[in-house]
């Protein structure tokens, strides 16, 4: 069975999702890893690898689905997602974990059906999707929730065409 761990990579902040593909979809957990501002990047970046490699090692997801990383204005934010992002890929390939990454605006599409679909509507099409009793908190934890849905639409997409290239 298909087991994804959506991530919305960041230092401070990197939310992660775990979704089992069934009818419907079963979240087996989600949350963030959280690190203090006050100490040092490189302890940062450590906290991060050591806990998504316990996640990592406790779910054993299928693949890792990742955000890709969107340049805004603020090139600080985009160094530290950067970095973020660098220690997801590198725990994801000592493990042998596929990575695979899809764009904001695709996660949008998948989740809500609108690729501009506002924070609040990706929320709640994240908590009908997953039966949840209220949209998941923090926000970060919803992205990483809504990045795994992505990647479970694009699997069932694949896994149909490839019935319907295997009838012809």
């Amino acid at each position: 069975m298909l087991t994804v761990i959506g991530v919305d990579p960041g230092t401070a902040l990197l939310g992660f999702g775990i979704i089992e593909d069934s009818d419907p979809p079963q979240p087996l957990g989600y949350g963030v890893v959280m690190t203090q501002p006050d100490r040092p990047m490189g302890e940062r970046l450590l906290q991060l690898y050591t806990e998504l490699g316990a996640l990592l090692d406790r779910f054993r997801p299928t693949v890792v689905a990742l955000e890709q990383l969107f340049f805004a204005r603020n090139v600080t934010t985009a160094l530290a997602v950067g970095q973020a992002r660098g220690i997801v890929l590198l725990v994801s390939a000592q493990r042998g974990i596929p990575v695979v990454e899809y764009k904001p605006a695709e996660v949008k599409q998948a989740v809500a059906g609108y690729g501009r679909a506002t924070k609040a509507q990706m929320q709640e099409m994240v908590r009908l999707l997953l039966d949840l009793p209220a949209p998941p908190q923090p926000d970060d934890a919803a992205d990483a929730l809504a990045i795994a849905l992505c990647h479970l639409q694009h699997a069932r997409f694949e896994r149909q065409l490839q019935v319907f290239r295997d009838g012809e």
